[in-house]
């Protein structure tokens, strides 16, 4: 698990910008959408080409994120990166971005019927939820998914982004989304990076601009509030 940090000068400044850190004191649950980024195989296993060592310590979170989404009424949508035939149309990436062998292994693992494009086995998916392709960084990017027309249509406006990579897939999503008028929650302890900076170094970016960031236990307890009955007024009681 990584070791969040946020630097004491940036909270100061972005406090004083908003006049509190966090933006959203509470969320809708039914109108919330746990969207988990790329928990594939191929991100997750041991040997793949494109794993990322340390990122299924982040599985418990999210599916208890997952459980407190369900109760609170809302959406849990699973997201897979799916590169079949992405190769002429993403050649700047394929070209100049890894070398001819790697660009390959990865783009074959991420293929679907390949292992690798699998949701990984630990992960707690329902019947209920939602799975959808995406063939960019970001889900939410023109082209890349129907995420948005997804959410869109069952009256979503916020998104609570976890999976990894923290510092591509995942901001690329949060990023897009905000831009795209979602009310953006990513969780610092259920996403992840190849090393602590990196990831902090995304937190410092939504943090500061694009969204809230906040732990497993603080997101757990919005929707808590969430899922929560109102109290009755004097005249119900």
């Amino acid at each position: 698990m990584h070791k969040i940090e946020i630097a004491q000068d940036v909270v100061e400044r972005i406090s004083a910008r908003r006049g509190r850190l966090h933006p959203f004191d509470r969320i809708d649950g039914p109108r919330t959408a746990l969207v988990v980024i790329d928990l594939q195989n191929a991100f997750l296993l041991p040997g793949m080409p494109a794993a990322v060592k340390g990122a299924t310590d982040i599985v418990p979170n999210v599916n208890r994120l997952a459980g407190a989404v369900r109760d609170a009424g809302g959406t849990v949508v699973w997201v897979k990166m799916t590169l079949d035939g992405e190769r002429e149309r993403w050649s700047v990436f394929f070209d100049h971005f890894g070398s001819a062998a790697y660009s390959a292994a990865e783009q074959r693992s991420l293929s679907r019927g390949h292992p690798g494009h699998e949701l990984h086995a630990a992960l707690d998916v329902r019947p209920a939820d939602l799975v959808v392709e995406k063939t960019r960084f970001s889900a939410f990017l023109q082209g890349s998914s129907d995420l948005d027309r997804i959410l869109r249509a069952t009256g979503i406006d916020t998104v609570i982004i976890v999976g990894t990579v923290t510092n591509t897939c995942c901001e690329s999503s949060a990023r897009d989304a905000m831009m795209l008028n979602y009310k953006v929650v990513f969780v610092s302890d259920a996403n992840a990076a190849h090393t602590d900076d990196e990831h902090n170094g995304t937190l410092t970016n939504i943090l500061r601009i694009f969204g809230d960031v906040r732990s497993t236990e603080e997101t757990v307890a919005l929707l808590a509030r969430a899922a929560a009955p109102a109290p009755k007024t004097t005249a119900e009681a």
